[in-house]
């Protein structure tokens, strides 16, 4: 069985005049018999486990987070705010902002138990991922990178699955939608914002992991004194663009050389 990438597909389809379902189906076949198609990598198993891990913890991330914001924005209309306030003390914080209004109490706590279920799970499902990562060579060895955790690295090896099908590390950029757009036409070339292609998921969390690295990661490297540089003379939104594409060229060079990450340039190996 071979699977084909829809957009291609869909492009070549609109050549024909009339859109029918029989037409669609000589179009495909004419498609296939001329080898126009692109082929589309069907992950592994253990890819697609992980994967579904990730994105289950994610939901119960985003639905307590959704909760949590409810519950703020409902208190806001009595005029009682919330503040800031860490995960752990958010239920004492609200029963504290609640304990004088009884009617607010029986509406609150639902909520605050369904917000505590979703974040006992989502704890458990972190821990699952935890484990999964610490008996996974590759996991270790990507999180060397500064910026690159636990998540990052799984979801890396969920997402890019077999690193062999790639024919080099500059490869992988494009697939996750971290190029620019490119428009020539004649004399005009315009380079537009990144394409957005790929994954969605792993592009985010390159995109989070490499601001960790420029925001919050203490101790300096070559790359982060190149994505610095770049923050200088592009911005600090295009210099984040660029070192999440780096990382991912980084990423998956250490995955095939089976190295770790080099802090200092003369030791590092050449990327682009």
């Amino acid at each position: 069985m071979v699977c084909i990438e829809t957009r291609h597909t869909k492009a070549f389809l609109k050549a024909q005049v009339n859109k029918s379902d029989r037409n669609d189906a000589r179009g495909i076949a004419q498609m296939m018999r001329v080898n126009l198609f692109r082929p589309v990598h069907v992950k592994t198993l253990t890819s697609q486990k992980r994967r579904a891990l990730l994105t289950a913890r994610k939901i119960l991330q985003d639905k307590a987070l959704a909760i949590e914001n409810d519950i703020r924005g409902l208190l806001r209309n009595f005029g009682l705010k919330v503040g800031i306030v860490g995960v752990g003390k958010f239920d004492e914080r609200i029963r504290e902002l609640v304990e004088r209004m009884p009617e607010l109490v029986e509406i609150m706590e639902p909520l605050l138990t369904a917000r505590q279920k979703l974040r006992e799970t989502f704890t458990a499902l972190h821990r699952k991922l935890l484990a999964i990562v610490r008996d996974d060579g590759v996991c270790r060895r990507l999180m060397t990178i500064p910026g690159v955790g636990p998540v990052v690295s799984l979801a890396f090896c969920a997402t890019i699955d077999v690193p062999a099908r790639f024919k080099n590390s500059k490869a992988v950029g494009p697939s996750l939608g971290l190029t620019p757009v490119l428009n020539q036409s004649g004399e005009s070339l315009r380079v537009g914002r990144v394409s957005l292609s790929g994954d969605e998921m792993m592009r985010a969390l390159l995109y989070e992991a490499a601001q960790v690295m420029i925001t919050r990661v203490q101790k300096w490297s070559w790359l982060k004194a190149w994505a610095v540089n770049v923050a200088k003379r592009r911005g600090l939104k295009k210099a984040i663009v660029a070192l999440a594409r780096r990382l991912a060229v980084i990423m998956h060079r250490i995955w095939i050389d089976g190295t770790v990450f080099r802090w200092t340039k003369e030791a590092a190996p050449a990327t682009a």
